[in-house]
């Protein structure tokens, strides 16, 4: 992992990975590199908590290993799952060529070798470090999952029961992220990092745009960002994030469009409601 010297060289290297940070996030992601600490990103969606991870690896030469979470994630998903299959033929085959002569403690015992576990997201960032794991929106998954994932946070550690514990030789960057759909609890939180991830001002907005489209003109990036900061002091539903308003500033690109209207709300706003809420505003 790259010995960043400063806040302003991580903000440097996350530019050429195409991700402009501000002050503040580029001092979370230096000292998380710094101090070997996970990172907790949380705002409304689509503002580049995800974004930023990836980015992130990119500029550290890194793997990106993400682990996107849901309701009922369990440790079969994220830490890892015997391979059953492959469990009964090695059983079958031993069974064929010792022809009755080991005992079923013996057998047990070489059906549970590392090469028969399928490591998912948490192992795999084990075992591959140096590496960036993104867990992504943790407030989709169920309270159990956060107490699973302590030791991993605070120890770059998992274990698994038959083999023991698995430790990093180096602690990944853990980048976990939350678009706050419900409070996450304390002892996940002291173990990381805080950031909150606000929409940026419409100038900064116009800068992604830019840096993301580059085809899209300084003036329609500009109009974008601006439309997109009225739409977000409406009271919408799903206010519209970053992702949105390049999505949005596509769309018009490909239209030869100057400026953004309502005819092109489909593409920023996902909610009937937002949509008929700004067409009877004036913000467009």
């Amino acid at each position: 992992m790259p010995d960043f010297a400063s806040p302003a060289a991580v903000a440097a290297a996350l530019a050429g990975a195409g991700y402009l940070a501000d002050e503040g996030l580029a001092m979370a992601g230096f000292l998380a590199l710094r101090l070997h600490r996970p990172i907790f990103l949380e705002g409304d969606a689509g503002v580049g908590k995800t974004a930023f991870a990836a980015a992130l690896a990119q500029a550290a030469g890194v793997e990106l290993i993400r682990m996107q979470c849901y309701e009922g994630l369990d440790a079969s998903q994220a830490l890892y799952d015997w391979d059953f299959p492959r469990q009964v033929l090695h059983l079958r085959a031993v069974e064929t060529a010792a022809h009755g002569a080991l005992s079923a403690e013996q057998l047990e015992a070489g059906l549970y070798d590392r090469r028969f576990l399928i490591a998912r997201p948490l192992l795999r960032a084990v075992e591959r470090a140096p590496c960036v794991l993104l867990v992504d929106e943790i407030d989709r998954a169920d309270d159990e999952f956060e107490a699973f994932l302590l030791e991993m946070l605070a120890e770059s550690a998992v274990t698994v029961p038959e083999l023991g514990r698995i430790t990093a030789p180096e602690p990944p960057v853990v980048v976990v992220t939350s678009n706050r759909t419900r409070e996450v609890h304390d002892a996940l939180k002291r173990r990381c990092l805080y950031h909150w991830v606000g929409h940026p001002t419409p100038e900064r907005e116009a800068e992604i745009v830019r840096v993301r489209l580059p085809g899209v003109s300084e003036r329609l990036a500009r109009e974008v960002a601006a439309a997109t900061a009225r739409l977000r002091t409406l009271d919408l539903v799903k206010p519209p994030g970053v992702a949105e308003a390049i999505d949005w500033a596509a769309a018009l690109g490909a239209l030869g469009a100057d400026a953004p209207g309502t005819e092109t709300l489909g593409v920023v706003l996902k909610v009937r409601e937002d949509i008929d809420l700004v067409r009877a505003s004036d913000v467009l």
